[in-house]
């Protein structure tokens, strides 16, 4: 998809700042701002790992006390944030991956309560891990959730958005997308190979969504006013790990027939294994649905046909 068609919701010459905005998501974000003409702030921590956004003409910042009190800025999207599947859970880095989005989450509200105008918005994120493991359960934002270690993650990033004073959109994600990042792209090699399969029964959902969808859903929940609160960021037609494995495989041309047993992974990995690779979610984005927002690929093997047979 073009990255100005991703932005097209937007009114023209918006001031956006991001954060987050050279990750797997962020970066798509922002090209797709730039591409439709828009002034873009990437708040990031290294500015050598900024240079795509610099290229592209935007602004880059290293600390939130670069932006003036008088900047204008018509909303803030709030991504940054330790990866939470490149590694063991281990206490270190279970501090980490909460620690780092609570910090920036209250960065971005002290940014906020500092500014001459405020943003229209804030669209921060969160996952569906806040629903904890449900199982066959279908689940929506009304939904209720269960102890694990993604929920208390989720859990404290969204309070930390408490107190914001301007409209705020909570983006519980699923798996996203892409073949440039992210489980699939880890995925792809030894599924090229023929060395593809289930994890475990592969029977645990799988709530996804294509990156450019995601972006587009961002853009949808900055551009309408009526929209705050949790938005499931997930594609309308969730899959069990067998159908998604299934489905990687013929839009491959490749057999997905091994599969990789449970007791390993629960015992090399622990709960990192037990909640993201054998656990899972059956989302459903019934509120950006009913705010109108249509899915460019609603389903697995849409998506996959497309990532797959991009060049």
């Amino acid at each position: 998809m073009d990255p100005s068609d991703l932005v097209c919701a937007l009114p023209k010459q918006q001031h956006v700042l991001v954060t987050g905005g050279t990750g797997f998501v962020g970066s798509r974000l922002v090209a797709g701002l730039m591409a439709g003409g828009h002034a873009v702030i990437v708040l990031a921590r290294n500015p050598a790992t900024a240079m795509a956004a610099l290229q592209a003409g935007a602004r880059v910042v290293t600390s939130m006390a670069q932006i003036a009190s008088d900047a204008r800025l018509d909303g803030i999207v709030n991504l940054a944030g330790e990866p939470i599947s490149n590694g063991l859970w281990t206490t270190a880095k279970r501090e980490r991956i909460v620690d780092s989005r609570v910090c920036m989450t209250r960065a971005c509200l002290d940014l906020i309560a500092r500014l001459e105008v405020p943003p229209k918005v804030f669209v921060s994120g969160s996952a569906i891990g806040w629903y904890g493991l449900r199982g066959n359960e279908v689940l929506d934002e009304t939904s209720t959730g269960t102890n694990c270690f993604s929920r208390d993650v989720c859990t404290a990033w969204e309070a930390a958005t408490e107190g914001a004073g301007v409209r705020t959109v909570l983006l519980r994600t699923g798996l996203v997308l892409d073949r440039s990042g992210g489980m699939l792209a880890r995925m792809l090699t030894p599924f090229k190979l023929g060395l593809g399969g289930r994890f475990g029964d592969g029977r645990h959902w799988m709530s996804w969504i294509h990156r450019d969808d995601l972006v587009r859903l961002i853009v949808h929940c900055m551009a309408e006013p009526d929209l705050s609160g949790a938005i499931n960021a997930t594609a309308p037609q969730p899959v069990t790990n067998r159908d998604f494995t299934k489905a990687l495989g013929r839009a491959l041309r490749r057999p997905a027939v091994l599969p990789v047993p449970t007791w390993p992974l629960k015992l090399a990995l622990g709960d990192f294994a037990r909640e993201l690779l054998l656990g899972g979610q059956r989302v459903m984005p019934v509120r950006a649905q009913d705010s109108g927002f249509a899915f460019a690929y609603p389903d697995i093997a849409t998506a996959l046909r497309e990532i797959v047979g991009r060049a």
